[in-house]
């Protein structure tokens, strides 16, 4: 997993300036949270998260109807 640097923030700076962390969240999509230098909360815009979700279904769905499509004969054994 590859972390943008400019969405990190120390916990001590979000629980000082949540508005800040928020903004960033509106403009970036996401901000990462670091206690003790550690990634340790990740927050997101819910509304891309859903939208990210519904894309992922569609992936799965497609995938599973390429693999069913594939193994057709598998299937109908299994069916019996």
């Amino acid at each position: 997993m590859t972390v943008d640097t400019s969405i990190m923030v120390s916990i001590t700076e979000a629980n000082r300036n949540f508005s800040k962390v928020a903004k960033l969240v509106e403009e970036k999509g996401a901000a990462l949270i670091l206690k003790n230098n550690t990634p340790c909360f990740l927050i997101t815009d819910i509304r891309k998260t859903e939208e990210t979700s519904e894309a992922f279904d569609k992936d799965v769905l497609a995938i599973s109807q390429k693999l069913m499509a594939q193994n057709k004969e598998a299937y109908e054994v299994l069916a019996k």
